[in-house]
């Protein structure tokens, strides 16, 4: 993967846990060769990100709507930054730029993101793994409720495995790197639904 696109928090939560562990992702991506696309602010988790592949020499493109360069602080030190009309436009982006996603903690607009990069691979819009970072278990809850969904019959077996989740970095980003695609949405025919 040449780059991944990082979905995380614009907020600094009290726990310093958070901001650490996204400026440690970022600076292990950036040591890997391997680019950050992410949401372009300079605040919270997002801004860490950024900041910490920048001090380790990454590559780092951010894609933020032009009604949120104010609101979210655009980081204006990026090694690219681009501005778009809104956020579908963005979603679009990460997958046009990235090879894959990575999820860290983060609020409505990180769940927004990641699930729409899982409903996407699913439907068969792009074939590149979705991973989530299980840091401090704070992603426990959702896993288990991915899993519900799961055994309740809402996601399909073939499409199980969309979603990667680990604790430690490392492990994540080997199961991404061997993600193979499963059989999308738009490649069954009605009686596989």
């Amino acid at each position: 993967m040449k780059r991944i696109a990082v979905y995380c928090g614009s907020a600094s939560p009290a726990d310093p846990r958070y901001v650490a562990l996204a400026a440690d992702v970022g600076r292990q991506l950036a040591e890997r060769g391997i680019g950050v696309v992410y949401g372009g602010g300079r605040l919270g988790l997002m801004g860490a990100v950024a900041d910490g592949a920048l001090a380790a020499g990454g590559e780092v493109i951010g894609v933020i709507p032009q009604a949120l360069v104010g609101a979210e602080v655009a980081h204006h030190g990026l090694t690219r930054l681009d501005v778009v009309p809104g956020m579908h436009a963005r979603k679009q982006a990460f997958v046009d730029l990235a090879d894959g996603f990575l999820t860290l903690p983060g609020g409505v607009g990180t769940m927004d993101e990641l699930w729409e990069a899982v409903s996407w691979a699913q439907l068969g819009y792009h074939a590149k793994p979705v991973g989530v970072l299980n840091a401090f278990g704070f992603y426990d809850h959702l896993l288990a409720f991915n899993r519900h969904m799961i055994e309740v019959g809402f996601i399909r077996p073939v499409h199980a495995g969309i979603m990667v989740a680990e604790h430690e970095l490392d492990l994540l980003l080997q199961r991404m790197a061997a993600h193979e695609p499963h059989r999308p949405i738009i490649a069954m025919q009605a009686s596989d639904l």
